[in-house]
């Protein structure tokens, strides 16, 4: 059995298939995060409702850093998508 050797039309197929299991691991990743950050956080403000609005502003600054690191990691696996 002799293999061809791989063109760059089949390469690009697989870098496309690359980037779209990575954007999709992006998305999975920062859903679990931002999950983990918002059960904490309830937790946190039942146990001290006083200090809620702490509590609160850390929370949506973390989950705010999250989204932004996986929007940076769909967009580069978007551009891998898109340039040849």
């Amino acid at each position: 059995m002799i293999l061809e050797p791989q063109t760059a039309e089949s390469a690009m197929g697989i870098a496309k298939l690359g980037a779209g299991i990575g954007a999709g691991l992006a998305v999975i990743g920062a859903g679990m995060g931002i999950g983990k950050i918002g059960g904490a956080a309830a937790e946190g403000i039942a146990r001290q409702p006083e200090a809620s609005g702490e509590i609160r502003g850390s929370s949506i600054i973390m989950a705010a850093l999250i989204e932004g690191v996986a929007l940076f990691a769909i967009v580069i696996t978007l551009l891998i998508m898109v340039l040849k």
